[in-house]
């Protein structure tokens, strides 16, 4: 790694530090840093420290998701809620709504209805025993579009006041307040990234094309059903805690390849 890539590196980790500082400090009501550490205010200092951390989490499993899906697709517009996650996790916890599932197994619901929607999405798209790009992507939008109809039939046929709070979560949302919920979805977005970072340079071969992956021994094929499954676990795991944020998984990897250049082994990181 390069001096210059080096000090672009410190520079962001500065700045992630420094919007650490201010989520802790901004918020409805804004507490200086001293204040915020004494006894008193333990309870905001946890809740916005909660919510700065699931914000890291949602956003660094979004964006490799993303460099993934771009690479392995050979698309830039390929974001982790292309393969339908976002709409089955929806579908499904609105449905949880309607049964009266108690809240506590909202997240459970939520992730089934992701892998569910995946295993769904590579059905449509399977032919024999291979993958096709254009299938995968297309299958993707048709069952998002379904489900997405579907969610926006049935909230406005039992438009509660918990169907209006889980409208709020469909549009994303960081207000998590169990550090256990957190941590149980950390573990396979955390698990997920790190095994991504291993295909790094099966990714800078794919990326360049298929047929010179396979001339340099890459099984493309295996390759890219492991990481499909990779990233749609990471996205469902996500989805569970935080609802559905867009656009990141699709961005940043855009960004950070304008700041660090398109090498997965520095890009990921």
């Amino acid at each position: 790694m390069n001096t210059h890539l080096k000090r672009k590196l410190t520079v962001m980790f500065f700045l992630l530090g420094g919007c650490v500082i201010f989520g802790l400090i901004k918020g409805a009501v804004k507490i200086p840093l001293d204040e915020l550490l004494i006894k008193e205010n333990q309870v905001i200092l946890n809740m916005r420290l909660l919510r700065i951390l699931t914000a890291i989490l949602a956003v660094s499993g979004l964006a490799v998701s993303g460099i993934a899906l771009q690479a392995i697709l050979r698309n830039p517009l390929a974001e982790p809620y292309l393969l339908g996650t976002s709409s089955g996790a929806g579908l499904a916890a609105i449905i949880a709504v309607i049964l009266g599932i108690s809240r506590i197994y909202m997240p459970l619901a939520a992730f089934m209805g992701a892998v569910l929607s995946i295993i769904l999405v590579y059905n449509l798209a399977r032919e024999g025993n291979r993958i096709m790009d254009r299938s995968l992507i297309l299958a993707g939008v048709i069952v998002s579009v379904a489900f997405s109809s579907v969610i926006v039939f049935l909230v406005s046929l039992f438009g509660n006041e918990a169907m209006h709070e889980m409208t709020w979560w469909l549009w994303g949302s960081l207000q998590v307040y169990d550090y256990k919920l957190v941590l149980l979805a950390a573990i396979p977005v955390i698990l997920g990234i790190s095994a991504i970072y291993l295909f790094a340079q099966d990714l800078n071969a794919i990326s360049m094309g298929e047929e010179e992956a396979m001339h340099l021994g890459i099984d493309t094929q295996n390759t890219k059903k492991l990481l499909i499954i990779i990233t749609a676990l990471i996205t469902a795991s996500l989805i569970c805690i935080c609802g559905i944020i867009g656009f990141v998984g699709l961005i940043m990897p855009h960004i950070m390849r304008l700041i660090v250049g398109p090498n997965h082994k520095v890009l990921i990181p």
